[in-house]
């Protein structure tokens, strides 16, 4: 018997990824419940106006957060973990350690760490007999180095081990130091995790997956959802998607749109191509891009109206002065003849970028 096919507007599947984001005007109350449905939270020290988490969970939950309950939520009531760059609700950490214990690893990183049998020792001995600490803390006994071509790694060959170690759950991440990370050894600090087959733990991530993206293409490597949720078609497009059907049934329920300022890690512009094709939206981040190169800005923010991307923020916060400065607020161009900002929308978007000033501590200036 073939699955039955759920019919969606283009309207109705842009609200459904909005939703799922938690972008539409009703806010989640604090960190934890917006935690819970995104499923996670993007770690990133590029900071123009704020580091990517701060952002990300402003841009949901608004007024009512400020960054020290992030923390307190990670390594107070430890509600939240830190793992692969990304903060994740404690509920999902038992299918987390379930794929991090049957985790294969590409043959470079295995090579690498077959040479580096002894310094994989040490490096756990030493979380052992003294963690928690952090990767400053311990010595490099590499026997070879990485290859690093990218650039994300220097000299020291520590963290590069305990980064691997965490993707099989030899360590593990139990807070920060400001920007560095403080590490234990994974056997303590996931002792009491209930233990889930493995492919009971990819069924609930792909489950979760679609709770936290509403629509995503049935086959998409930026989404992978598998069989979850509920088939679906939407109007004018080839694609078959999955849809979460719990969400299809609360669709009617719509408490409307608002302004969201998105950090270009943010979650919801994720999945590329989801987001050309469903908004119409071709998001690139110039920030790797020649300064001749970039068009809109080195690290411009998507700006959110109801349903539709209409605008690209292009703000840095000078520490120096305490001023957020705007350079441009960059109107996109019309898609299937929608106008992109009308006067009203135009003033809710200042008003936007006005509470993101006054919620950082400083002044809007308008650079000349």
């Amino acid at each position: 018997m073939s699955e039955p096919v759920h019919h969606l507007t283009r309207e109705q599947a842009r609200r459904l990824a909005v939703r799922a984001q938690l972008l539409d005007a009703a806010r989640p109350g604090d960190v934890v419940e917006a935690a819970e449905q995104l499923g996670a939270i993007k770690i990133d020290p590029t900071a123009t106006i704020a580091p990517s988490e701060q952002t990300i969970l402003f841009s949901r939950i608004g007024w009512g957060y400020e960054p020290g309950q992030l923390t307190a939520a990670v390594e107070r009531d430890r509600l939240l973990f830190e793992y692969d760059g990304h903060f994740r609700p404690v509920t999902l950490l038992p299918a987390h350690l379930a794929r991090m214990r049957g985790r294969v690893f590409r043959a470079q990183a295995t090579q690498w760490l077959e040479a580096n049998a002894r310094f994989r020792a040490d490096v756990l001995a030493r979380l052992r007999a003294e963690g928690p600490m952090l990767a400053a803390q311990i010595p490099d006994t590499s026997q070879v180095a990485h290859r690093n071509e990218a650039g994300w790694y220097g000299s020291n060959q520590v963290p590069r081990m305990l980064d691997l170690l965490s993707y099989v759950g030899e360590a593990a991440i139990v807070g920060r130091e400001g920007r560095q990370r403080v590490w234990d050894l994974g056997e303590r600090v996931y002792a009491d995790v209930p233990v889930l087959g493995y492919d009971d733990a990819g069924a609930v991530l792909e489950e979760h997956r679609l709770q936290a993206a509403g629509i995503a293409r049935q086959k998409s490597p930026w989404t992978p959802v598998g069989t979850a949720g509920a088939l679906a078609s939407v109007e004018g497009s080839a694609w078959r998607w999955r849809v979460d059907a719990a969400a299809l049934d609360t669709l009617d329920d719509d408490p409307g749109g608002r302004v969201a300022i998105l950090n270009p890690y943010d979650g919801m512009l994720f999945d590329r191509p989801r987001l050309k094709e469903l908004f119409g939206f071709e998001f690139v981040l110039e920030q790797f891009k020649p300064k001749a190169q970039r068009r809109f800005g080195y690290f411009v923010h998507p700006i959110l109206v109801g349903d539709r991307f209409a605008a690209l923020l292009d703000a840095e916060l000078d520490k120096k002065k305490e001023n957020l400065v705007v350079t441009a607020v960059h109107e996109l161009d019309p898609v299937d003849d929608v106008l992109r900002l009308d006067d009203e929308e135009r003033e809710m978007v200042d008003a936007e970028i006005s509470d993101l000033a006054e919620w950082l501590g400083v002044p809007v200036v308008r650079a000349r």
